[in-house]
């Protein structure tokens, strides 16, 4: 079985493997692979591992070696000529008069060659400035347009929760989110409150969909009428995180709401539509 090393690349959306080529390489190294677009700097994100012959498709590239602290320090310098770079885009972009949105700009480890991330609306004709930009790096010029989301992962951030956006941190493929998920959650319909820095829906809808679909399988829906050990009630509110369910409960001949933790209660009637009336009679 080969070995594999996994390395997260600038920019990248996902890990790559690579042959450690014998190199004692541990998660948390820094790397010097080639790639398509010249030598990298990456991230291993595992310890060296075995895999089935049958995942790989073909011959993987070798590591080039671990980053000594010479390279570490030309990537930093490398990292701030890409921000210089960045400043100059957007300068001719306005000159030729472009309708597009500079992004990043990523220099490879050798400088042999650049890429330019920018958003749009619409397609755009870049031949004039991709001359331009040549002419102004002497280096070859790789024009990349890029989507909302894409944006938000490589300029990272913070999302409403306080962590880093989750596309950054978690990296892999985007996935569908849909409004339904943020009903299933119970939060607010506010497209302030449920939309990240891209301004499309939070990515955590779709990461946390699973987990509320599984607590909500033992859960009753509000309206549901449950035995509580104060006697039957209807449920008025339901915590699926923290486990705990709002029932209105007869007490001294008064309505009252308690809250009690799932296993307290007994499901008698599934409140399964809107439109159906809960007799606490029955």
């Amino acid at each position: 079985m080969p070995l594999v090393a996994s390395v997260r690349l600038r920019y990248a959306s996902q890990d790559y493997w690579f042959d450690p080529a014998g190199l004692d390489i541990k998660a948390g190294d820094h790397v010097l692979v080639e790639t398509s677009k010249g030598n990298e700097i990456g991230l291993c994100t595992h310890d060296v591992v075995d895999v089935d012959e049958a995942e790989g498709t073909k011959p993987l590239k070798p590591v080039i070696r671990i980053a000594t602290e010479e390279d570490l320090a030309k990537s930093d310098e490398i990292a701030a000529r890409d921000q210089e770079a960045l400043a100059v885009f957007h300068d001719l972009v306005e000159k030729n008069h472009l309708d597009m949105s500079p992004s990043a700009v990523e220099f490879s480890f050798d400088e042999s060659h650049a890429t330019f991330y920018f958003t749009s609306d619409e397609r755009v004709d870049f031949r004039g400035l991709v001359r331009d930009l040549a002419a102004a790096f002497h280096t070859r010029i790789d024009m990349r347009q890029i989507g909302p989301r894409d944006e938000a992962r490589m300029l990272g951030g913070l999302g409403h929760c306080g962590e880093e956006l989750c596309c950054a941190r978690l990296g892999g493929e985007f996935q569908p989110v849909s409004i339904r998920m943020a009903k299933e959650q119970d939060l607010p319909l506010n497209p302030t409150k449920i939309s990240g820095t891209c301004g499309r829906l939070m990515c955590c809808l779709k990461n946390e969909q699973a987990a509320y679909e599984a607590l909500s399988k033992n859960a009753p829906s509000v309206g549901s009428v449950v035995e509580t050990p104060d006697g039957k009630g209807e449920v008025c509110a339901v915590s699926l995180l923290k486990g705990i369910v709002s029932v209105t409960v007869d007490a001294e001949n008064e309505k009252e709401i308690k809250d009690y933790n799932l296993k307290q209660i007994k499901i008698i009637k599934l409140h399964r539509s809107k439109g159906e009336k809960v007799n606490l009679d029955e």
